[in-house]
This record gives structure tokens, sequence and C-alpha cells, in this order.
């Protein structure tokens, strides 16, 4: 018999896939970033199901929250939500709607109906492995340089936009 982690997983599994196709078969960029997020919160709903909540919290926070505002900065700002052709989907939103809802849910059943881990009986440098301090001292240490080299990726990519932007519009003016 099928226990309710299995079940669970496998909803969440099947969400993550059909958003992400989603993602890359639909024409819209803002449409298909918005697909993006759906699969950033199944992730971290599927880091609830593990007992990770603060990675979840950040994978919601960094990820579905500031990176995505990024993405759709740079979607706006190039004008790509205008390149693609409008083919009438409409299905597309009641299923966008439908799908965050029952992440939604399943994140709150996960949160609300599963009970505590007892960390008494657990050495301190167990209890302290997941901690935001144990983590920010490894990020800003042994991997300093992986996380350095993402912001700049990043600030390069943002830079690249603005410029790409800027020279369409001169050679409009021209």
């Amino acid at each position: 018999m099928l226990n309710l982690e299995i079940i669970i997983f496998a909803v969440l599994a099947l969400i993550a896939v059909v958003a992400a196709v989603l993602m890359i078969t639909t024409r819209n960029a803002v449409h298909s970033a918005l697909f993006l997020v759906v699969v950033m919160s199944t992730l971290a709903v599927f880091f609830l199901g593990l007992w990770a909540p603060f990675v979840a919290m950040v994978q919601v926070t960094v990820y579905a929250g500031a990176i995505m505002v990024l993405f759709l900065f740079v979607i706006m700002l190039l004008g790509a939500e205008k390149i693609g052709a409008r083919l009438g989907r409409s299905w597309q939103v009641p299923v966008a709607i439908g799908l965050a809802l029952v992440v939604l849910g399943l994140g709150v059943f996960l949160l609300l109906n599963t009970a505590p881990i007892e960390v008494v009986d657990l050495p301190a440098e167990e209890i302290m492995l997941g901690s935001a301090e144990a983590i920010g001292a490894a990020l800003y240490s042994q991997w300093l340089f992986p996380f350095e080299a993402v912001s700049i990726l990043l600030l390069v990519a943002m830079i690249g936009a603005v410029v790409m932007t800027r020279h369409e519009g001169k050679k409009k003016s021209a």
C-alpha cells in the first residue's frame, strides 16, 4: 500500500515536470518565467518534506523571489514578452492557477500535519549542521569563490541586457 509521503512526492514531481515542460514550450517569455516560479515552488515544498525549512525558505526568497524578479526585469527591459506569438492558449491560466494551488496546499499540509523532529538526543554538531550560522560560515569560507562567481555572472548578464537594449534604441533613432 502506498503511504502518504510517496503520494505527495508523486503529485509534486508531476507538477514540477508539467510546469517545466510548459516553461519550455510556451512562447510568451513572461509565462515561461512564471512557470519557472511554479517549478521553484515545488522544489521548496520538496525541501519542506525533507525537513529542511531553512533551505525551503531560501529557495522561495532567493530563487522564486529575487532571481525571478531579475529575470522578469530583463525580459521586460528587452521587450521579449512581445516576441512570442499569441496562440490563443487560454488553458494556460487555469493550469497555472491549479498547479500553484496544489503546490501551496501540499506545502501547508506538510507544515501542519507532520510531527517535529526531536533534537534532544542529537549531538550538538548535528544540530548546528543545518543552522543559518553554519550555512553562512560555509558559504563565506569554503564556497566563497562559487558564490562570488555567480554574483559576477548575474551582474554581467544584467549589464549585457542593458547594453543590448541601449544599442537597439540608438539604431531606431538613427
